[in-house]
């Protein structure tokens, strides 16, 4: 299964690996469609719906007019509905916006006579609300990844119960280890990134320097296991404000 949208350039490889894939846009379908039948495969689709996240999905008033396109073609099954909330907009799953989801998903059913075997309700962010609730609707499916692999929902990154948030680690190594003011000195312009960055003078503070950047990881979603603080990266280094000094060579571990 694809959890996300397909390029047009890349169909082929789509229809050969996958067999599932989300999609909102017809051109893309069709495509696929084409390529379903060159390859001898019926690829299944799952059409993802807007409900106000704003990220991928096809609009409440669209929703007709492609599913009566889509099962025109013979290369195509439409094989489900599925939407995505709190990715890009934060929007919260929560009763009314799934009974909307589960009603869409009925009302589909019974107006082309077509049984959507998956119905796909959302992602780690519906932790809260199916655990919280009695009735889920139709809903049989749950994009998850993060809820699993990392032990936390996605809405406020509260622990699941029974889950660890500890099975990955990232391991640094310290790069430079010394005592420097907390704040440059000289003329200041823009950074590496563009931007003109603020600090606070808090005097002379043991500065640590990973070797590890925004390159490489997004640093303001890692946490070390000891007692300091992530200051700011560049693209390959990671400055951290100790509380105690620490050998060059050092490895330092981080949560993610």
């Amino acid at each position: 299964m694809l959890t996300r949208l397909p390029t047009h350039t890349e169909v082929a490889e789509v229809v050969k690996y996958v067999d599932i894939s989300l999609n909102s846009e017809i051109s893309t379908i069709k495509l696929l469609s084409e390529h379903s039948l060159k390859q001898g495969k019926r690829h299944k689709v799952v059409l993802m719906l807007e409900l106000g996240d704003l990220r991928e999905g096809i609009l409440p008033e669209d929703i007709d007019s492609v599913i009566e396109q889509i099962i025109q073609l013979k290369g195509i099954e439409l094989y489900g509905i599925g939407v995505n909330l709190a990715c890009f907009g934060g929007v919260k799953p929560t009763e009314k916006n799934m009974i909307e989801f589960s009603q869409t998903a009925n009302r589909i059913q019974d107006k082309y006579n077509i049984k959507l075997q998956m119905i796909s309700g959302g992602n780690s962010a519906n932790y809260e609300w199916f655990s919280s609730i009695k009735n889920i609707g139709n809903i049989n499916n749950l994009r998850i990844g993060e809820a699993i692999l990392l032990g936390r929902e996605t809405l406020h990154r509260n622990k699941i119960p029974n889950l660890y948030t500890d099975a990955f680690t990232l391991i640094c190594e310290v790069i430079e280890s010394k005592l420097k003011p907390s704040l440059p000195y000289g003329e200041i312009c823009q950074n590496a990134f563009g931007n003109i960055p603020e600090f606070a003078d808090i005097g002379n503070i043991n500065r640590i320097i990973i070797g590890i950047g925004e390159q490489d990881v997004d640093t303001k979603a890692i946490t070390p296991r000891i007692n300091a603080k992530v200051i700011r990266a560049s693209s390959d280094h990671l400055i951290l404000h100790s509380r105690n000094h620490l050998e060059v060579g050092r490895e330092i571990e981080f949560d993610i």
